[in-house]
């Protein structure tokens, strides 16, 4: 089974375009939340998403905001200003999908969170001592996640329970050995200093999974930014993946 794994596509359209180009044909899509937010296409990001096939999708945080789900006064004023804007701006039929997503689920022996498996819509995992705590909270030998828009894997050794962070190069497989917390990085906001948008591949059949990075039109973005009167960060922060 071929899965295309995808998080923080932040109303990116163009960068999330791109990754299903690069993708190609896959038997499954699992989308790990923060369809919206930031950026300047949540409507078309998600009918773009609900074509795909055996589409899983999980509710994050900013999808959450956008549709009254969780107070703003947890954001930045940067990140509310542009959750104030895409409140207005949402459809009926995008409202109905983001309400219909979990927070977290399984999927063909995998733990699926948004943010963590503690704190599934909050909670981000950037050191070793976070992801160490997070691991008696999920039974599977893997769990995917996104939320920090930083592509890396924790790895429990299973002689010791201690937990080790590895950064992860890009165009590159990675057998499956168990126990693992991966984060495939962010399709529209990446943060890792590398603005190509960021998605993994899993290969149930060969027990490994890809971490890809493909380039896309980012000025085009900034431009529908721009146009919208959306956050200047915001747009700024495209150019570099910061």
């Amino acid at each position: 089974m071929r899965v295309l794994i995808l998080s923080d596509i932040h109303a990116n359209r163009t960068a999330l375009e791109a990754v299903l180009h690069a993708a190609g044909q896959v038997d499954a899509t699992w989308c790990l939340g923060d369809v919206v937010g930031y950026g300047p296409s949540p409507n078309e990001c998600v009918a773009l998403l609900k074509e795909q096939p055996n589409l899983v999708c999980l509710r994050g945080n900013h999808d959450a905001a956008a549709i009254g789900d969780l107070a703003l006064d947890s954001f930045n004023p940067e990140a509310r200003a542009s959750l104030e804007w895409m409140r207005d701006l949402l459809d009926e039929a995008t409202v109905k999908f983001l309400k219909s997503c979990p927070s977290h689920t399984s999927a063909e022996g995998f733990t699926l969170v948004h943010a963590s498996p503690r704190q599934p819509m909050l909670e981000y995992l950037l050191d070793t001592h976070a992801a160490a705590e997070n691991f008696d909270y999920f039974d599977t030998d893997h769990c995917f996640v996104g939320h920090t828009h930083v592509p890396v894997e924790f790895k429990m050794n299973p002689n010791t329970n201690r937990v080790s962070l590895h950064t992860l190069i890009p165009n590159t497989a990675y057998a499956l050995k168990p126990r693992s917390i991966i984060n495939p990085g962010s399709v529209g906001q990446p943060r890792d200093r590398d603005p190509r948008a960021a998605f993994a591949i899993l290969d149930t059949g060969q027990g490994k999974w890809h971490h890809q990075r493909v380039e896309y039109d980012i000025p085009s973005v900034q431009k529908l930014m721009r146009a919208a009167h959306l956050p200047q960060r915001h747009v700024q922060r495209l150019e570099t993946g910061w």
